[in-house]
């Protein structure tokens, strides 16, 4: 019989969320699937629910304070739901609704013992599990029991952990409803968690399976540890197999104990390995039906497999498209370019569209597919080189998979998919013209960029823009540009390899790269310290910069004594550097020009922390530094074994780091400028379509990709709904941890420092910039929270060009991501900072106000209070 406040099990489907809750259109999927059994049962609607909160409107008012309330007010969150809980407890539930549970409950068997479980419209979600938010109740006994426990499930919608998680998560707590799942209650021998899929490694292939006796609560309460076992193909390929010394069982008259297990049956398996083989079958077959990995819950009565419970595993990185069935092995583009967190649409499309290799998308970031050059022996030993002085956790973790059996064939003949170390570009004279040079071919190209595209819009400019992506690969592919950048980089592995061999000088290189002319990143820390010098002597500059918030604060800067000349300075540099933002190989990243709030803390850090004329003041020493540092080397080579050979070729090759390494950061500008060009074209396209109707709001149009922004500025047509799933699962892929190398099983491979030489509980990572530095720590994720004093070590996940500014504040950097020539060390190496970089979760292993030492020579940070 239907009805507006209960469902049967067979009757629901995954259609239903919003009438049945995630859990219980889980159950009804389940109970179709051929082969599975699902325990029968109830739904209780969220029509029901909603007809409960509606008898006391007190609960709106209480809502709306919730709704402000900090995420970390811990005691006001504990205060007010526990009120809105009270209150649901305490409505008398109508009696026309009592009557239909009652009458669904007696289809089961008036006195049966029931599982009450709750099931919220924003739970068991695709992107979000919200697992253990809500409450279940186990062996309810008698339709009395049963009513009273189907309230306490919809008070639990306001449970303090679940109040908390919507608040965090930005979930509006008006638009999650509660039903109501009522089950007969199994009395398994043994009871447990399925994962299809590896939840430590995200592979796919491998089946993990948690077993324990009794009831599943003892696991999941942390009562026992189970046993474990993991399944490949077939096969129990790994068992742990626990001493089990508590179980939950239930009570004939209602409720639950725990009891202890007998000595003999503690250390016996939970599972014999044929049950367990055979529930991985059943696990697959469940996780066909949803298209996706599924987290289980079963329980073994006689023999037989009955499924509490299916949700979708919301933590596995996923997996780029293919459409063959080969192995692959993917590796983090994201930590190349220092930018990890995920891309919007038409953010990974415009990248793929200008890079130079062919790139794959997967949880809004981009992979590099290496397996064929890793199967040519002939290209992996330079890709692995090559990767391995950049990141040793990258080689680790292809290395850790070249040590598997068979999962990267060797192809002999297999030419690579790229060019290796071995076919590096030829050598070019020591030379500063040849840096003019491609700078000036790179302005110049912008330049005509600029010019051309003003007058394209609509299709046109799509046109335009697929030919303007052929120019800038070509930019980007110059062979001399190539070769400036790699002579910089091979000059910097040749003295940091030979003054170490000669001298056991470590990372010599590194102070003798110091204040090197040309790059565009370091000197635009540097022009900050400028631009602070300007604002310095003006007080009311100093205040009203203090309060800004509105993004058109420089009009009204100009209004005050000295604000012309502020005004004057900011906009100076905002035509020099205004491309540029945090992330921002990611087009759709608000730039400091959009969002010139972003510099005003670092400027008035500026003005607080540096007396006038800093940062030329700053410059020369390091350049007088490096000066100091070549003639004490060279001194030292000459007095060696051999010593003027070794002497005129170290000078050489410091004369030729000197020449090109500040280039490195060039064509990173280059690319940034021009992707400003493309974004103020693209957003004005994006307006045109909202005036006309087609979009709702113009960053509607980052949620596509270029290509589909291209075919709704033809058709004049958009799909709304598609344009909504990826904003929802554009803030999932946030949760999502991007692994270094990621495998077509899905394993996320993570590398390690196969190191001993550091103190016991040093955070290890790559040593980037020589030098010891001891002071406060100041963990900063956001650049327009920064708030630095003098001496302060900067603790982030990762520093891409836009982060340079703080650099010039700070006296040392430790980052989550990096290489030995990614930008943050390149700045880090050319201001002196020691610096450690690729220090995993050290965002989170280090507090903000801590005392670090910062060990930059041998890469290590050490925790002092």
């Amino acid at each position: 019989m239907i009805n507006q406040y209960v469902l049967d099990l067979q009757q629901i489907d995954a259609s239903q969320v919003a009438v049945v809750g995630g859990k219980a259109a889980h159950l009804g999927g389940l109970s179709r699937i051929e082969g599975v059994r699902v325990p029968g049962g109830f739904c209780v609607t969220t029509d029901a629910f909603r007809r409960i909160m509606a008898e006391a409107p007190s609960i709106d008012d209480r809502l709306d304070q919730l709704s402000r309330l900090n995420p970390d007010d811990r005691e006001a969150i504990r205060t007010l739901s526990a009120q809105i809980r009270r209150t649901i407890e305490g409505i008398v539930i109508p009696g026309d609704l009592a009557a239909a549970i009652t009458r669904a409950l007696a289809r089961l068997g008036e006195q049966s013992a029931c599982a009450v479980r709750s099931s919220a419209t924003a739970e068991d979600l695709p992107t979000a599990s919200f697992a253990g938010q809500q409450d279940t109740y186990l062996n309810i006994v008698g339709p009395t029991a049963i009513l009273r426990h189907v309230s306490r499930c919809w008070a639990s919608l306001f449970t303090e952990r679940a109040v908390t998680y919507r608040q965090r998560n930005g979930i509006d707590h008006r638009t999650v409803h509660m039903a109501v799942v009522v089950q007969l209650m199994v009395l398994p021998q043994a009871s447990g968690i399925l994962f299809t899929a590896d939840p430590v490694t995200g592979n796919r292939k491998i089946a993990t399976v948690d077993a324990g006796f009794g009831l599943g609560e003892a696991l999941v309460s942390g009562l026992v540890n189970p046993d474990v076992f993991k399944v490949r193909d077939g096969e129990v390929v790994d068992r742990t197999i626990a001493a089990k010394q508590r179980a939950i069982q239930a009570l004939p008259t209602g409720g639950t104990q725990e009891v202890a297990v007998g000595v003999r049956q503690q250390k016996q398996p939970a599972l014999t390995d044929a049950q367990v083989v055979r529930l991985v079958q059943l696990g697959r077959r469940i996780e066909a039906h949803f298209g996706r990995p599924q987290d289980i819950e079963w329980c073994l009565v006689d023999d037989g497999f009955q499924i509490v419970q299916s949700r979708p595993i919301t933590t596995l990185f996923p997996i780029p498209e293919t459409g063959d069935q080969e192995n692959h092995v993917y590796v983090s583009v994201g930590h190349q370019q220092m930018m990890t967190d995920p891309m919007k649409p038409l953010g990974f499309s415009m990248w793929q569209l200008t890079a130079m290799v062919p790139m794959h998308e997967a949880g809004g970031r981009l992979f590099v597919d290496v397996t064929r050059r890793l199967a040519s022996p002939a290209s992996r030993a330079g890709l692995l080189d090559v990767i391995g002085r950049g990141d040793p956790l990258v080689r680790d973790a292809l290395e850790t998979v070249l040590d598997r059996d068979d999962f990267v064939p060797p192809l002999p003949d297999a030419r690579p998919g790229g060019p290796s170390a071995s076919g590096a570009p030829a050598p070019i004279e020591t030379d500063p013209a040849i840096v003019e040079e491609l700078i000036e071919r790179s302005r110049t190209s912008v330049t005509a960029l600029e010019r051309d595209i003003r007058t394209k819009t609509g299709p046109a400019l799509f046109d335009f823009l697929l030919e303007a992506f052929d120019e800038h690969k070509r930019v980007l592919s110059d062979p001399l540009s190539m070769q400036a950048i790699m002579a910089g980089m091979e000059a910097t592995w040749w003295l940091n390899d030979n003054l170490q061999e000669w001298l056991g000088e470590k990372n010599a290189a590194d102070t003798l790269t110091l204040s090197a002319p040309d790059n565009v990143t370091s000197e635009m820390g540097l022009a900050l310290l400028d631009v602070a010098d300007v604002i310095r002597p003006q007080p009311d500059v100093v205040a009203f910069l203090a309060g800004v918030e509105d993004e058109g604060f420089l009009d009204e800067l100009a209004k005050l004594p000295g604000g012309s000349e502020a005004r004057d300075a900011i906009e100076a540099y905002l035509d020099r550097y205004g491309m540029r933002c945090v992330g921002e190989i990611d087009i759709t990243r608000p730039r400091w020009r959009e969002r010139p709030t972003t510099l005003v803390p670092v400027i008035l850090d500026n003005v607080r922390n540096f007396e006038p004329g800093a940062a030329e003041r700053r410059f020369e020493q390091g350049r007088r530094k490096a000066q100091k540092k070549e003639q004490e080397v060279l001194s030292r080579l000459r007095a060696l074994p051999d010593g003027d050979r070794k002497a005129d070729e170290t000078k050489r090759m410091i004369d030729r780091v000197r020449t090109f390494i500040g280039y490195r950061e060039y064509p990173k500008y280059g690319i940034v400028s021009r992707y400003f060009v493309y974004k103020r074209a693209l957003m004005e396209e994006a307006e045109r379509l909202v005036k006309a109707g087609v979009l709702s709001e113009q960053e509607d149009a980052f949620y596509l990709t270029f290509q589909e922004l291209h075919d709704v500025v033809r058709s004049h047509q958009v799909d709304d709904l598609l344009v909504q799933q990826r904003k929802e699962a554009f803030r999932s892929y946030h949760a999502l941890t991007l692994p270094r190398v990621l495998t077509s099983d899905g394993e996320a491979v993570t590398g390690s420092y196969r190191r001993d030489d550091v103190p016991a509980g040093a955070l290890i990572g790559l040593p980037v910039s020589a030098g010891t530095i001891e002071g406060r720590a100041r963990v900063i994720l956001d650049m327009a929270e920064a708030d630095l004093e003098a001496g302060d070590i900067l603790v982030t996940t990762f520093t891409d060009p836009s982060w340079s500014p703080l650099f010039v504040a700070v006296a040392g950097l430790v980052t989550e991501v990096g290489g030995l020539m990614t930008h943050g060390a390149v700045i880090a190496r050319e201001y002196g900072l020691p610096a450690v970089v690729g220090v995993e979760r050290a965002t989170r292993l280090i507090r903000d106000g801590q005392r670090i030492r910062v060990h930059g020579t041998d890469g290590y940070v050490e925790i002092l209070a």
